[in-house]
């Protein structure tokens, strides 16, 4: 019998160690294990005491192309010693594996385990740490470019809200919402005063999820997935919005570690009024875009939690409560 098609797959942890260990020339000892299925899937290898992250791309998610631009970036963002995982290459000099899988073939590559581990409530002083980091990274990244998706406002704002409209109906007050957000959003990119805005590459998902944290409060970054060109503000913003979904904007601590991981930031470079102005703006587009990712991937991500009910209950939730806590398309609060 011919075997069925297949859309996505799970590849066997086992084999998937026993083809490193050939490739890598790891010892015999290495062990491998799936610790995360998603948008791509994540195997943690061990080889006695050496860790690393085998990552296995999605079928038809990035191109080759795409993936190396990625591994350029990391490699150039390690040479200038900026805390990061970095891929590694194997016997041959190859960064980028091959896998046959069922659907067709994926690609994938090996990193550096980032030392520590996630942390969900983090301290001030970490902000701060977290902020000089990102701002190195950005003095590396900007004015660059790579050759992968440019964060524009029809990616974020437009190409979401269409892939969120298969899921949730016109007629809600939830869609109804976001269209009268996304049209006050557009605009507020449109007016923008693009030249005290800094472009290049950015990460755009640093959040507790993408970091590692030491004891000695190193913190490490990872999960290059989603780099692209784009204003440098938009991983301020991230940022910012993940820790007001964490701390909660009416908790007292909200504030001040917001306040200190700018100050780690511009403890390095600057950010300029009209950045900052932005920051509350840009955040609320990121939730269209990651709403937009978690549509687009329904069949082998998010269909386990995505529906029309959860989708109202993130945008009631989240989305508007962000966009009216700082009254955007009114008067702006500072961030």
């Amino acid at each position: 019998m011919t075997n069925f098609p297949v859309t996505n797959s799970n590849l066997s942890a086992t084999h998937l160690g026993l083809f490193l260990q050939e490739k890598y020339s790891l010892s015999k000892e290495t062990k491998c294990q799936l610790i995360k299925a998603g948008i791509n899937d994540t195997y943690l290898v061990t080889d006695n005491l050496d860790k690393f992250i085998f990552r296995v791309y999605s079928l038809n998610w990035r191109s080759k192309t795409e993936i190396n631009e990625e591994i350029k970036l990391l490699n150039q963002l390690k040479e200038n010693e900026i805390s990061i995982s970095f891929p590694l290459s194997d016997k041959e000099n190859n960064y980028i594996q091959t896998l046959n899988a069922p659907e067709g073939d994926r690609f994938a590559v090996l990193f550096t385990f980032a030392s520590g581990e996630k942390l969900h409530i983090i301290s001030q002083e970490t902000h701060f740490q977290i902020g000089k980091l990102m701002a190195n990274l950005h003095k590396i990244t900007i004015n660059q470019q790579v050759n992968r998706i440019d964060y524009s406002p029809e990616v974020i704002l437009i190409d979401s809200l269409k892939k969120i409209s298969s899921f949730l109906t016109n007629d809600t007050e939830e869609m109804n919402f976001m269209k009268s957000a996304q049209t006050n959003l557009l605009a507020e990119f449109e007016n923008a005063n693009i030249s005290q805005i800094r472009q290049g590459i950015v990460h755009l998902d640093i959040w507790f999820d993408n970091l590692n944290i030491t004891s000695d409060n190193k913190v490490t970054i990872f999960d290059f997935d989603f780099c692209g060109n784009g204003w440098l503000c938009l991983d301020i913003a991230y940022y910012i919005l993940q820790l007001h979904n964490v701390e909660k904007y009416e908790v007292k601590d909200y504030q001040p570690k917001v306040e200190s991981f700018i100050k780690g930031y511009e403890s390095v470079t600057p950010i300029s009024g009209e950045e900052k102005r932005l920051i509350p703006m840009l955040g609320v587009s990121l939730y269209f875009f990651y709403l937009g990712v978690q549509c687009q991937r329904y069949d082998n991500w998010s269909n386990s939690f995505l529906s029309e009910n959860y989708l109202k209950r993130f945008i009631n939730g989240l989305v508007k409560k962000y966009y009216n806590i700082y009254k955007l398309g009114e008067n702006k609060k500072s961030v």
